[in-house]
């Protein structure tokens, strides 16, 4: 039971920071403070170091997601790092539920795959739209916050939106699979007249 809840919690981890790169790690960091010391990597500098740059990267996070040109930047930015965050959110949660070593090598590498699925499905949400709409961004950051404290509180709330998530994403990989077939039926028509 322990194991499946650990698993519930590192997907509601991971899947937040496929929503965001630096807004979970600076929520654990806030939030629970005990926890930094569990955060792989990041232990290893300076708090204040870290505090700074987590707090500069989660304000454009925040603010700059409410324009088109910030949302642009934003989406290279969190596909470079979302797989990073989601390792190091999967192996912080992981460490903190006591998992075995094995498990929680294996669950960093779902965590961190998850996360860049679903920054994936982000971008391609941006680009199809030609820009988020700004009642996302805000339910984004709300949804972000939120899978970050059920995953250290509530698992198995956080785990069942994260596996919503997914679910999402792979519903829109397939409308995207039809609208990209029926583009190129609409081009291979216009070719023939």
């Amino acid at each position: 039971m322990v194991i499946v809840t650990g698993i519930l919690a590192v997907l509601s981890a991971s899947a937040a920071a496929g929503l965001r790169s630096a807004l979970p790690l600076l929520v654990v960091s806030l939030i629970h403070s005990e926890l930094w010391l569990n955060i792989p990597l990041l232990s290893r500098f300076h708090p204040q170091v870290v505090f700074s740059i987590l707090i500069s990267w989660s304000l454009f996070e925040l603010f700059g997601s409410k324009n088109l040109l910030g949302q642009w930047v934003l989406q290279l930015i969190q596909l470079a790092f979302s797989p990073l965050v989601g390792v190091l959110m999967s192996l912080t949660i992981a460490r903190i539920i006591n998992l075995p070593v094995q498990v929680i090598w294996i669950l960093g590498i779902v965590g961190g795959s998850l996360a860049f699925v679903i920054q994936l499905v982000q971008m391609g949400w941006f680009f199809r739209l030609r820009g988020i709409p700004i009642w996302a961004t805000f339910l984004v950051d709300f949804l972000c916050v939120i899978l970050v404290e059920f995953s250290l509180n509530a698992p198995e709330k956080g785990g069942l939106i994260a596996l919503l998530l997914l679910w999402l994403v792979i519903r829109s990989a397939s409308e995207w699979r039809r609208w990209i077939n029926s583009e190129r039926t609409a081009d291979k028509y216009q070719q023939f007249l």
